[in-house]
């Protein structure tokens, strides 16, 4: 554990060589990268946190904002003296790797299904139903009970703090953030991705000064579907 931005992180680290920082999905901990990192430490040296929330890392005392989790990134990356990583991220973690990297020096970045741009949420018009049905008589004490219809599965499991962290996230739009990113970025998809668009992964390749795009077939978890491909892709990337 190593205090952060005024909570407790759990990371590992090991490995030897040029420092790769990975960041896992929503919901999700360190297990879910440490394929990856298990298959180029022989390389690198690797550090693989549980984002505040997740795994063995304590909810933050507030609802966390991206930002939030960007200053803990960059104190981790000082405390531990890291010089100019490389960063690995998946979806949520995606998210995260690219407001970092938009503000600080990275050697390369690889963004796993990382959601950019702001989308309706295919629960939008049950929602305008369900806010109408509030406004008849009698159905103005619904609440939480509404609540479990209306959110997504990651919304509804998550705590109320988690839950506010989550609505911080999805409303950010990183479309003009990925303009600001020097480093080479690798973006890894899955053609059958229903969690991350993969307009958004055209819009990096179209948008970003060095950007390049590999669909693979598979889920929002690709990287894992096909993970001796994306590790040989890794090593001739990195």
């Amino acid at each position: 554990m190593i205090e952060l931005h005024n909570t407790q992180v759990n990371y590992i680290q090991y490995g030897s060589g040029k420092d790769v920082i990975l960041l896992h999905g929503w919901g999700q901990n360190i297990e879910m990268m440490k394929p990856i990192g298990d298959n180029l430490s022989d390389k690198f040296r690797i550090t693989i946190v549980d984002l505040p929330g997740f795994g063995e890392s304590p909810e933050p005392k507030f609802p966390w904002k991206l930002d939030d989790y960007m200053e803990m990134l960059e104190e981790l990356v000082e405390k531990l003296k890291i010089k100019k990583p490389i960063v690995i991220g998946h979806s949520f973690g995606g998210r995260l790797a690219i407001r970092y990297s938009s503000e600080n020096i990275v050697e390369k970045l690889v963004l796993f299904g990382s959601p950019v741009t702001l989308e309706k949420s295919p629960t939008d018009l049950k929602t305008k139903i369900l806010k109408k049905m509030k406004t008849l008589p009698g159905m103005n004490k619904i609440g939480e009970y509404m609540k479990k219809y209306i959110g997504s599965r990651d919304y509804k499991n998550a705590t109320p703090t988690m839950r506010q962290v989550l609505v911080n996230t999805v409303n950010f739009d990183l479309s003009e953030y990925i303009k600001k990113i020097k480093c080479p970025t690798l973006a890894i998809w899955g053609d059958n991705d229903t969690e991350a668009r993969i307009e958004d992964a055209k819009l990096m390749e179209k948008t970003m000064l060095d950007c390049g795009l590999i669909v693979l077939h598979g889920t929002h978890y690709a990287y894992l579907e096909n993970l001796n491909q994306v590790v040989s892709i890794l090593r001739k990337f990195l």
